[in-house]
């Protein structure tokens, strides 16, 4: 590391350390017996779903703060860079972090954090992805907090044919086969690979005869999707009769593309997604697409706040929540026409609570 760069890395330790004690002293009147520092670091903060589970996750964690203990929670993004990533989680552990929250750029190199961590003897939560299993056991101070992607892609697939198999209208042309497009979440991520796999398997299993017409990366990105659908529907029309997407913000984007091409309604295809996003619960609604797995971003936050809190005060935890000692999987849930309401008034009550706080 070259001079400049630790005089740069001095100077952030410095503001998040002062950014911390600012926090600590806001509120005169709580007397604490002890501060808890907790980092979080994402990998980007242009992910939605992220970005409202780190919502959730600050909020719980404020009210988990008591007359003797107050919570500060500093929240970083790693800017799509693992490297970017690794500097920070260094500079909030010399800021005297307690407990670090981290959403890998990378999950297949967490051995920088891993180590920083274990030198300082801190705890470290990952979360949304998911390190290799052999990098998560090298140390018992490593849990991991998130879904099941495997579990994602079965039940898309589940929710994708009995859409199909109850609707004949989706064979546009009538051919006893489904031709489709899968928009892929990023090369070499498990939760692309798994829902992927998965999502299209089930569907052959419950008798849905399908043809692959493409499939393209879009790196969870709702813009980027929209640009792979131009180039698909240019490429073949109304030929597609299902999109299958690794996430919401890439069937957003799909939706996106087929509202601005002008095609009425019954030539766009089927559209299923992963994720639960309130647009994409909203666009089921509209009938714009037909269905989206629930990613259970509130019990994920609800559970990282307490693991970390836990850990923390030297307790122990629910083993029989944890898989293996080290694994909290939240399940996800089907959302489709039959139950969107439930859903969607379940997310105007949470904004409704959000908004009555003081």
């Amino acid at each position: 590391m070259s001079k400049k760069d630790r005089k740069r890395r001095s100077m952030i330790a410095v503001i998040l350390l002062i950014a911390f004690l600012i926090t600590g002293c806001e509120d005169k009147s709580v007397k604490t017996d002890h501060i808890i520092r907790i980092g979080v670091v994402t990998y980007t903060q242009d992910d939605p779903f992220i970005n409202a589970m780190t919502d959730q996750l600050k909020e719980n964690l404020k009210k988990m703060e008591t007359d003797h203990m107050k919570i500060i929670t500093t929240v970083k993004n790693g800017d799509d860079n693992q490297q970017d990533q690794n500097e920070i989680v260094e500079e909030m552990i010399d800021a005297g972090c307690d407990v670090l929250c981290v959403n890998l750029v990378d999950r297949t190199a967490p051995s920088r954090i891993i180590r920083m961590a274990k030198q300082e003897d801190i705890t470290v939560l990952f979360f949304n992805r998911e390190p290799v299993r052999e990098d998560l056991m090298q140390w018992e101070k490593l849990y991991y907090i998130g879904c099941d992607a495997e579990q994602s892609g079965i039940m898309q697939g589940e929710i994708a044919a009995e859409y199909i198999n109850s609707h004949p209208e989706v064979d546009k042309n009538e051919d006893g086969k489904i031709q489709y497009v899968l928009l892929e979440g990023e090369a070499g991520h498990q939760d692309a690979i798994s829902r992927t796999e998965y999502s299209v398997k089930t569907l052959m299993k419950n008798d849905v005869s399908l043809e692959k017409l493409s499939y393209q990366f879009a790196d969870w990105n709702r813009g980027q999707a929209e640009n792979r659908m131009n180039r698909l529907i240019s490429q073949y029309g109304t030929e597609i009769e299902l999109v299958l997407s690794n996430n919401d913000e890439m069937a957003l984007g799909a939706v996106e593309a087929y509202r601005k091409v002008g095609y009425i309604r019954k030539d766009w295809p089927v559209i299923f997604g992963i994720d639960g996003l309130e647009d994409a619960l909203e666009a089921v609604k509209a009938g714009e697409m037909q269905g989206s797995i629930y990613n259970d971003r509130v019990d994920q936050a609800k559970e990282m706040a307490k693991m970390a809190v836990t850990l923390f005060e030297g307790k122990d935890l629910d083993q029989e929540s944890l898989k293996d000692g080290r694994y909290y999987f939240s399940e996800y849930k089907k959302v489709d026409g039959s139950n969107i309401e439930e859903y969607l008034n379940a997310e105007e009550e949470e904004a409704d609570g959000k908004n009555m706080e003081p």
